[in-house]
């Protein structure tokens, strides 16, 4: 049976460095993915024209992932919580209405106030009623340079109860994270393509395989 899979993302190459191994697989195998991008770098910290230029990494980045449909909300970066929780539980859970997806990948509550608070609509978003009764799967992806960063047990720490083998989509995701030209940093960099291949092969390790994307699942039904 084909999938429907929705990706919700805080920033622009947030959803590749999370599940863009993730992503490739389950499109590959026919399922409909798509992906939601809360906030982007607008003013009153980016110009539009960086805004404008991220969107079209994005698009790049999700044509080499297999990404079916794509929105993005406007939201300007940093200032995701400053929207009317109502506001922006509503945004979000409209996009679950329409997608209806089986599985749903979203941010863990981590450094990034933005993704917190995404976090946070998703799981309003998410509940199980409604369009919500037919997810199968939520669970969150680890982003680089900052779910790594929170206090160990003075706040939530990243732990995996789910890795996908990506050992064949590795290169693809690779491939994806090269089109944020904008984002990526130098090695050693928490943001290079090392960074992102070092966790990946660590997390493959972690499970038997050679590269890998984790995931801390928040509820699952079968």
């Amino acid at each position: 049976m084909k999938k429907r899979i929705l990706v919700v993302a805080p920033h622009p190459d947030d959803e590749t460095l999370g599940a863009g191994g993730t992503i490739a697989k389950l499109a590959g195998q026919g399922n409909d993915v798509a992906v939601l991008m809360v906030s982007g770098h607008l003013p009153p910290l980016y110009t539009r024209e960086h805004y404008e230029e991220t969107v079209v990494e994005s698009r790049k980045a999700f044509g080499v992932l297999g990404v079916k449909t794509s929105r993005f909300l406007e939201i300007p970066a940093t200032m995701v919580a400053q929207e009317p929780v109502h506001v922006l539980n509503g945004k979000v859970s409209a996009m679950v209405k329409e997608v209806e997806p089986h599985i749903v990948l979203f941010p863990f509550p981590d450094r990034h106030v933005d993704h917190r608070a995404v976090f946070e609509a998703v799981m309003v978003a998410t509940r199980p009623v409604g369009a919500g009764r037919a997810i199968e799967i939520a669970a969150c992806y680890e982003t680089l340079s900052e779910t790594h960063w929170n206090a160990p047990h003075i706040e939530a720490n990243f732990v995996p109860t789910w890795v996908v083998d990506i050992t064949e989509q590795m290169e693809r995701k690779l491939e994806a994270y090269a089109c944020y030209g904008t984002q990526i940093s130098p090695s050693p960099g928490p943001r290079s393509l090392d960074a992102v291949s070092a966790l990946a092969r660590f997390r493959g390790t972690q499970a038997g395989f050679a590269f890998g994307e984790a995931f801390q699942i928040v509820r699952m039904i079968g």
